[in-house]
C-alpha cells in the first residue's frame, strides 16, 4: 500500500513548498496506487485524488509542483484540473494521461498548461521522464508505440463513447457506413 497523503491532508503552504510535491488525479484506483508507490520511490510526496472535484480542492488547498492527471474522470474532464493548477501555480508541471489519444485533445491540453501528454498505459518511468524533462527537451519515442490500427480504433471508440454509444450517430460523425462501424466495434482492439 503506498504512503499517499490522504485527500484530507494538504500540501505545505506555498512559501514552504516542497519541490517534489505531486498530485495524482485518476479514478482507476489500482493504477493510481501503483503509480503513487512508484513516484514515492522516486522522491515525490504524493497526494491522490479520484475525481475532478477532489483534484480542484487539492489544488486550492496548496498547489503542487507536479501533477499527473487522467483526462477522463467520472465527474468530468481532467483538463479542468490542469487549468486550475496553472492558475494557482503557473510554474507547475502537469502531465495529462488518457486512453483516448488524439491530436485535438493534445493541443487543448498543452494550451491549458499541460507540460506533456501521454497515452495510457504509460509506465512510471515515462511519467517521471515527462515530469522532469527540461523545457524544450523532446521526449524519447516510446518503446512500444500504438500501431496505426490501434490509434484508429481508439479514435472510433472515443467518438462512439461521446455519442453515448449510438452506432448511427457515431457512423454519421465519422462519415462511415453503419455496418462498417458495427464490424469494427465487434472486433477486439488491435495491438
Amino acid at each position: 500500500m503506498p504512503h499517499a497523503i490522504p485527500a484530507s491532508q494538504t500540501f505545505p503552504a506555498p512559501h514552504a513548498m516542497i519541490e517534489n510535491t505531486l498530485l495524482l488525479v485518476d479514478d482507476d484506483r489500482a493504477f493510481s496506487t501503483r503509480l503513487a508507490r512508484a513516484m514515492e520511490g522516486r522522491g515525490f510526496a504524493v497526494r491522490v485524488a479520484e475525481t475532478v472535484a477532489d483534484g480542484l480542492a487539492a489544488i486550492d488547498d496548496g498547489a503542487p509542483a507536479y501533477a499527473v492527471i487522467d483526462m477522463r474522470l467520472q465527474d468530468g474532464n481532467g483538463l479542468d484540473v490542469i487549468a486550475r493548477l496553472k492558475e494557482r501555480r503557473p510554474e507547475a508541471r502537469g502531465v495529462i494521461l488518457t486512453g483516448y489519444g488524439n491530436i485535438a485533445t493534445a493541443v487543448t491540453a498543452v494550451k491549458l498548461g499541460a507540460f506533456d501528454y501521454l497515452a495510457k498505459p504509460a509506465d512510471a518511468d515515462e511519467i517521471h521522464a515527462a515530469l522532469k524533462a527540461e523545457p524544450g527537451e523532446r521526449a524519447l519515442p516510446p518503446e512500444n508505440p500504438m500501431s496505426a490500427d490501434r490509434v484508429r480504433w481508439e479514435h472510433i471508440q472515443r467518438v462512439y463513447e461521446l455519442c453515448n454509444r449510438n452506432v448511427s450517430e457515431t457512423a454519421r460523425r465519422l462519415n462511415m457506413h453503419r455496418r462498417t462501424l458495427q464490424r469494427i466495434l465487434a472486433k477486439r482492439a488491435p495491438r
